[in-house]
């Protein structure tokens, strides 16, 4: 069964960074689409990056130059780092591997940013 366990999140301070991670078992992430998104409150759920099994990637306007999504293939583990992080960062973060119909959640991690 493939399980996706987020972690990582927090309270940080406007302009800190926190770096989230996405555990994979039951799957292997290199040869999956590995989306990182994120839900604020009242908002829709939006795409914030994308790492490929090429290990291409692509980010949100919204972050780019800020946030940098990688994974380590022995750890089967795609990470999220946030630099320069803006109140408007706020939001509960998801993992979510493409598997087409099949696709895998976890369950989210709150990033904060409030001074």
């Amino acid at each position: 069964q493939v399980q996706l366990v987020e972690s990582g999140g927090g309270l940080v301070q406007p302009g800190g960074s926190l770096r989230l991670s996405c555990v994979a078992s039951g799957s292997t992430v290199s040869i999956y689409t590995m989306d990182w998104y994120r839900q604020a409150p009242g908002k829709q759920r939006e795409l914030v990056a994308s790492i490929r099994s090429s290990g291409s990637t692509n980010y949100a306007d919204s972050v780019k130059g800020r946030f940098t999504i990688s994974r380590d293939n022995a750890k089967n583990t795609v990470y999220l780092e946030m630099n320069s992080l803006k109140a408007e960062d706020t939001a509960v973060y998801y993992c979510k591997q493409e598997r087409g119909a099949y696709d895998r959640w976890g369950q989210g991690t709150q990033v904060t940013v409030s001074s």
